[in-house]
């Protein structure tokens, strides 16, 4: 998801005053810094800081977006790296195991009788805890 360019209603009413009193007076002045090319300066400063601050959001995005791809080839290539040693040596061979897998013999399956008598006696636990408030 991108970010969220940054405009400015402020650049917005200031561009529009400017335009209003260039029609007034292209070279009003009043002095201590209040003069048409102060204002449009200052209008030009902002809008260049904005196009660098937005520039600068679509850069960040390409890169986030590079970032989560190779993150992704990355994931994928150890995946294939752990699988090519599993073909190679094996599931159950200390070299999957240093590889980072876990080895087939360090699996602990129960079997599906033994799941539902540990569940039957969870209900009957719970049940008779109820029971006893």
């Amino acid at each position: 998801m991108s970010r969220k360019k940054r405009t400015s209603q402020m650049l917005e009413k200031a561009e529009l005053r400017s335009a209003g009193l260039k029609a007034v007076d292209p070279t009003l002045d009043f002095g201590d810094t209040r003069s048409m090319a102060n204002l449009t300066t200052q209008i030009e400063q902002l809008r260049t800081k904005i196009d660098a601050y937005n520039t600068a959001l679509a850069i960040i995005d390409s890169s986030k977006t590079e970032i989560a791809t190779l993150e992704k080839n990355l994931g994928d290539l150890a995946d294939q790296m752990l699988i090519g040693v599993a073909f190679k040596y094996g599931k159950n061979s200390p070299e999957y195991e240093m590889a980072g897998g876990i080895r087939k013999s360090e699996r602990i399956r129960r079997s599906t009788a033994s799941r539902l008598k540990a569940g039957a006696e969870e209900l009957s636990a719970s049940s008779a805890g109820v029971q006893a408030v």
